[in-house]
């Protein structure tokens, strides 16, 4: 002891990562595993008796750890691309580790080995040598371990091994590449800006460019007067990146409309890279802009009143522009009751961006902004499916009920003002002549089908054409109001009616996945839409009404600002799109008592794929069109009884992971199982 305390620490070498293992479970039940081999290796490493400290308790290697190695040291220069759509969109790498197979067992076959040997030797000399005669020993207590010593015994190898060994294991779930938790991460591999036209680093002044080749140097640097931390002059301003400006100005700011940024940003700033930059650090409200809460409130600050963390910060303040995009009123002793925060935290979100009137509330402190909102509905469009988003996390953090939350169709609420009586009266006249309107036009159209005369199954009636102006006019308004008449036997008819959704119903009750825009989409978007249905379907067989409009506003938050998709898209023209891809609405009998929402009772599934699989997966499909739940076993004797008796295991388990999930030992179609 006394011979290590004196024995300097000439060098520490400490890891500079630490080190992952990931166990994987090896499918014994392949061909191509050799059972014998596992068997003998299992032998090696545990011998012949097992117990719970085994590695493999089934007497057979059914598992393999990799361990990780750090494969380079500066990863500043590499990053993860994903090519789409001519963008090619990358994602900085701040670590890269590189997973090769570990051979620890093989050190414990080893170290078997030679406890064996050593058993035996021992055994042997004990049989031919004579008792040794009894010694004296002489017993010694060590003296108290010192802190150095300590410091050294918990840096040794042997003690680093020993604590890695009593690490726990975390259990990890696996979701494949087609699923759509998979694609939900995917898409965060894909820049909000990804038209370029933001691109700060390569779209530089030759006076940025040669700042960024020949720095100041930092005596330069000290000689410049030190400004207060919270000052920043325009010019110290204009010389940082697009963003930064942006960032900072709404950081001080709080809200603004956005003709004032882009005055303060200068003439010579684009527009469309105002735009694109300004909805990654604040949100729309009212049609001006407010800075998001977690540029107010970063991750590791709390509140200076109440010591809140600051993600109840930001769910607060969320809370309060949330209701500030439904009404231009917020009472403060309502936010309170609901985030449940202290006086001054709330007061600090409402300053921020409203203003108190006496015995009145708080008021939002800038007026509506229309002149936005119509200039780009396109952005709208993005702002309020991202509302929809933290609406429905807020609903789930505070408990809203959905019945006392105002309805708005578009996300933000429209400019607040007192109408007088004869105003009142005036708008009541307009709507009540527009009404009028529509009703003679009604009465028009029905009283020409009870004059028409009828007309024979395969017969077709051609018609002159009329030359009075007021007669085309009438006919032209009759045309926008009826669909074509298909008087043919019986293709009109099937082509209606197909899965039982009528393709010519009406759409004006219809919720939209977007900004509803007035009549039918055109040609492009169509032709966008069925691309969209045609290649989701192909990833993933089985998908319920809910899962696609979601899979659907994914997509369009990936779609750049202006794409033909933001024009409008109903649920009725997404499901007749579906229908038309080749798809087939499978009426699934829920149970009386399932909490299912109608959009999540509606399942599709692609009837026609073009592979070998369509027969078995349409016959799966009839059985889940008069159960909603069904056991393998009947599934199996079913698809044999279809499709003959040489159907494999193989082919069995791919249809239904194509089309099903498992749960309580019993199969439902995706989408359909109720926790």
């Amino acid at each position: 002891m006394a011979n290590e305390e004196d024995d300097p620490v000439v060098q520490e070498i400490k890891p500079k990562q630490q080190k992952v293992e990931l166990e994987m479970a090896i499918d014994t039940l392949n061909p191509n595993y050799c059972r014998s081999k596992g068997e003998q290796i299992a032998l090696n490493v545990d011998g012949a008796c097992a117990d719970e400290s085994s590695t493999y308790s089934s007497k057979l290697m059914d598992k393999q750890t990799f361990c990780s190695s750090q494969s380079t040291s500066n990863t500043a220069r590499y990053a993860a691309a994903l090519y789409r759509q001519g963008e090619l969109h990358l994602t900085p790498l701040h670590g890269i580790l590189q997973l090769r197979p570990s051979f620890s067992y093989l050190d414990k076959a080893d170290a078997k080995h030679r406890e064996r040997e050593a058993a035996n030797e021992a055994g042997d000399s004990s049989q031919d040598e004579a008792e040794e005669d009894v010694k004296q020993i002489t017993v010694r207590f060590s003296r108290p371990e010192s802190e150095q010593a300590r410091q050294r015994r918990v840096q040794s190898y042997e003690f680093l091994q020993k604590k890695h060994a009593e690490e726990p294991w975390v259990h990890l779930h696996y979701y494949g590449l087609r699923d759509s938790r998979s694609e939900h991460e995917r898409q965060y591999l894909l820049c909000q800006g990804s038209s370029g036209v933001e691109n700060t680093e390569l779209v530089k002044s030759p006076s940025e460019y040669l700042m960024m080749l020949m720095p100041p140097s930092p005596e330069e640097e000290k000689d410049k007067p030190v400004a207060p931390s919270n000052v920043l002059s325009m010019a110290q301003l204009r010389t940082l990146p697009l963003a930064d400006q942006i960032k900072i100005l709404m950081k001080n700011v709080k809200v603004m409309p956005f003709a004032n940024l882009m005055s303060l940003l200068g003439p010579s700033i684009d527009s469309v890279a105002v735009l694109r930059g300004i909805q990654k650090v604040a949100m729309l409200v009212q049609g001006n802009w407010v800075v998001k809460s977690d540029i107010l409130y970063p991750k590791d600050s709390s509140s200076p009143h109440s010591g809140v963390p600051a993600e109840v910060l930001c769910r607060g303040r969320d809370f309060v522009m949330w209701k500030f995009t439904q009404s231009r009123w917020v009472v403060r002793k309502e936010v309170a009751a609901v985030t449940k925060l202290c006086t001054e935290d709330v007061k600090d979100f409402l300053e921020h961006m409203a203003v108190v009137r006496i015995n009145k509330g708080w008021e939002f402190i800038l007026p509506y902004d229309g002149e936005f909102i119509r200039k780009h509905p396109d952005v709208v469009q993005r702002q309020h499916m991202l509302w929809t988003g933290i609406q429905a996390k807020l609903e789930k953090v505070y408990n809203l009920v959905k019945e006392n939350l105002p309805k708005k169709s578009d996300g933000q609420s429209g400019p607040a003002a007192l109408l007088s009586g004869d105003q009142r009266v005036q708008v009541a006249k307009s709507k009540a002549q527009q009404n009028h309107a529509l009703l003679e036009r009604e009465l028009q159209r029905r009283k020409e089908q009870l004059r028409a005369p009828a007309v024979l199954p395969g017969v077709r009636i051609k018609e002159e054409p009329v030359s009075e102006e007021g007669e085309d006019e009438e006919d032209r308004e009759a045309e926008e109001d009826e669909e074509p008449m298909d008087t043919s036997l019986g293709g009109g008819l099937h082509n209606r009616l197909a899965n039982g959704l009528p393709s010519g119903r009406a759409a004006g009750g219809d919720s939209f996945n977007g900004h509803p825009p007035p009549g039918c989409a055109s040609a492009p978007v169509a032709q966008e839409l069925r691309a969209f249905v045609e290649a989701t379907f192909q990833r993933q067989f089985v998908l319920t009404l809910s899962e696609l409009k979601r899979l659907f506003n994914l997509h369009l938050a990936s779609l750049p600002p202006g794409h033909t998709l933001f024009s409008g898209i109903s649920d009725r023209m997404l499901q007749d799109t579906v229908l038309a891809a080749g798809c087939k609405q499978i009426l699934v009998p829920f149970p009386p008592q399932t909490a299912a929402s109608p959009d999540e009772q509606k399942v599709f599934a692609l009837w026609e794929s073009g592979d070998m699989s369509d027969q078995h997966r349409q016959v799966l499909l009839e059985i889940f069109s008069k159960n909603y739940r069904v056991r393998r076993n009947m599934i199996q004797s079913r698809l044999t009884q279809e499709c003959g008796e040489d159907l494999s295991k193989q082919e069995v388990d791919k249809v239904l992971k194509d089309c099903c999930v498992s749960c309580g030992g019993m199969w439902y179609l995706k989408g359909t199982v109720q926790s």
